[in-house]
């Protein structure tokens, strides 16, 4: 179990924040913030480098030099509690990109790396990307057809009447029935590669079965579906709230003075 320390302020008032770093004594003097780790004696607050606490008592005691821990701010999108909404982007004013994670009461997948923002108009705008398995309830789902063969477990071939790769691309995500053709469609994998030569016969999709949550396809001729990779064609987030939490990797400071949400009622 991880400890912190708590941080109160008199202006807020209130405990306003939580540190990674876990002093064996603290005291203020002086208008200064004094902590005791080990033995040694450490003045905060003294330096451009954030996030870092205790360097020196991590060397001495032949540790790994771990004591940087990212920033990370956790609130709520809470606007309308009762309808269903779609939290589309991420927005944030201030002056450096964030990660973002964000879960609701429906779906629990949303996510940003810092990488995806961009600088739009002096802040910091990105989609939310969604790249979970098996919620296709609330999901696109489209199908392909049946299969005349599958060959060890990854590459199902089609008959050459069933159009593979006109919207389908590398990256969707493979799901199968079988017979009754009915319940819910079990997850095949993620499509690697779509082979289409109708002169030679060939009409074929490869796909990753290594990834967590497949299952096996038993018969030759399952139906297949599929839906869209979520992380290049994102629909938002589905919920009726949506809890986010941004983090920052960097040991300067930053500032972060808020954080939006691009959000549209959903009409089932």
């Amino acid at each position: 179990m991880a400890n912190y320390t708590l941080s109160y302020s008199e202006g807020a008032p209130g405990w306003v924040s939580f540190y990674s770093f876990y002093p064996d004594w603290m005291i203020g003097m002086n208008n200064y913030f004094y902590t005791f780790k080990g033995g040694d004696l450490y003045r905060h607050n003294v330096n451009e480098q954030r996030n870092t606490f205790y360097s020196a008592w991590h060397i001495k005691n032949g540790t790994p030099n771990d004591d940087f821990v990212p920033t990370k701010v956790q609130s709520v999108f809470n606007v309308s509690p009762l309808e269903n909404k779609l939290f589309k982007t991420i927005d944030l004013q201030g002056d450096a990109a964030w990660s973002a994670s964000l879960y609701t009461d429906l779906q629990f997948s949303g996510f940003i790396q810092s990488a995806w923002f961009e600088k739009k108009e002096a802040t910091w705008f990105a989609f939310v990307r969604n790249n979970t398995t098996g919620e296709l309830k609330i999901r696109s789902t489209s199908g392909i057809g049946k299969s005349t063969q599958v060959v060890g477990g990854n590459v199902i071939k089609f008959s050459l009447n069933v159009s593979l790769g006109n919207i389908m691309s590398i990256g969707d995500l493979v799901y199968f029935l079988t017979p009754p053709y009915s319940g819910q469609p079990l997850f095949a994998g993620k499509i690697t590669a779509i082979t289409v030569d109708l002169p030679n016969g060939i009409n074929q999709m490869t796909i990753d079965t290594a990834i967590p949550g497949t299952f096996p396809i038993p018969i030759q001729d399952a139906y297949f579906l599929y839906t869209k990779n979520s992380v290049a064609e994102s629909h938002g987030i589905l919920g009726h709230y949506c809890v986010f939490t941004v983090e920052n990797n960097d040991d300067f400071k930053v500032e972060l003075f808020a954080v939006e949400s691009d959000v549209m009622k959903s009409f089932p």
